[in-house]
């Protein structure tokens, strides 16, 4: 239930897009007077614009889109508060020119994370998606030695496309399968590449020489796009294509074209460009993709934690702290 609003203001008063697992709101309750949008899909944009008219703080999650209109309708708005990684559906420069911190919630969600792109990466190789099909559709008639044939990760070559922390998790778990390691990366990590036993490649010559392309780099201009016809032409046609970073990340025409044209073997996505992805759409008539739908941190104590640390973010913010995760943190000195 949505606490009931101060009558004098004497709590900040703080707008939240969703309910959050855990007790992460009971904590929020004790210090601020906050609104509740109820619903489990995302407030509409009147919704949105409405709650953060008088709040002082923002809690939402990556489907609400923060720009300067939005920022415009808030003028007493202090610090945006975001339960992801990933912040690209805030508009940071609007943010920072207006006085308002932006924060998120990077490190708690690694593991779990990395933990989903190595169960989509075996399930792509295996066709386990199309297994379970067939069982389910009487296609299992018989054992057969050429039936349903995948692809061994064992002694596969990895390209791991950004090497930051859950890259890194995810070459910790490849290890395990005695996978040799590649990355590519804007710069080097001699420590790391030490560490893991992990050789670094250009963009370009990891795809020529990987066996599965698993992806980990933020949303950014540059990346945009970053795998196109291009990208995936220059793929093995028995590659295996991973991503749970963004799905704009990925141009979905030419990962059609490239599934479709068996230009690569399989590719396995928990993001998509437009989520949720529509259900008539193209890539979901093609036996060898699997779609997840955004769930990759998506463990108890993993979305407990993000949702604690986002209302610790806000509420530090609010107190006029440096918070644990501060996107924009020049802010603080204006």
């Amino acid at each position: 239930m949505t606490p009931p609003l101060a009558g004098e203001r004497s709590q900040p008063r703080v707008f939240v897009t969703r309910r959050l697992p855990g007790g992460a709101l009971d904590r929020l309750a004790s210090e601020t007077a906050f609104d509740l949008w109820q619903d489990e899909l995302p407030p509409p944009r009147e919704q949105l614009l409405r709650g953060v008219r008088q709040a002082d703080g923002l809690l939402c999650l990556l489907t609400d889109t923060i720009d300067d209109e939005l920022l415009a309708a808030a003028p007493g708005l202090r610090v945006v508060s975001t339960m992801a990684v990933g912040y690209d559906h805030i508009d940071v420069e609007a943010a920072t020119r207006r006085g308002v911190l932006v924060t998120n919630t990077p490190g708690v969600l690694t593991e779990s994370t990395a933990d989903f792109a190595f169960a989509l990466l075996l399930a792509a190789a295996r066709r386990l998606p199309e297994a379970e099909r067939a069982v389910r559709d009487g296609r299992w008639t018989s054992w057969h030695p050429s039936f349903l044939l995948g692809r061994a990760a064992h002694d596969a070559t990895l390209g791991i496309v950004g090497l930051g922390t859950i890259g890194q998790a995810v070459a910790r778990r490849a290890r395990g399968f005695q996978m040799r390691l590649l990355y590519s990366s804007r710069t080097r990590k001699p420590d790391i590449e030490e560490e893991l036993g992990i050789d670094y490649r250009s963009f370009e010559e990891l795809l020529a020489e990987a066996d599965f392309v698993s992806v980990h780099v933020p949303l950014t201009p540059e990346t945009r796009h970053l795998f196109d016809d291009d990208a995936f032409q220059r793929m093995k046609p028995t590659a295996v294509f991973v991503n749970t970073a963004r799905g704009g990340v990925v141009d979905q025409a030419a990962l059609y074209r490239a599934l479709a044209s068996n230009r690569i073997a399989a590719a396995a996505i928990d993001v998509t460009e437009a989520e949720p992805l529509a259900p008539d759409d193209p890539l979901l008539r093609l036996p060898n993709l699997l779609v997840t739908p955004h769930i990759a941190s998506a463990s108890v104590t993993t979305r407990e934690r993000m949702a604690e640390l986002a209302v610790e973010n806000l509420l530090e913010a609010l107190a006029g702290r440096k918070p644990p995760h501060c996107v924009n943190a020049e802010v603080l000195a204006q």
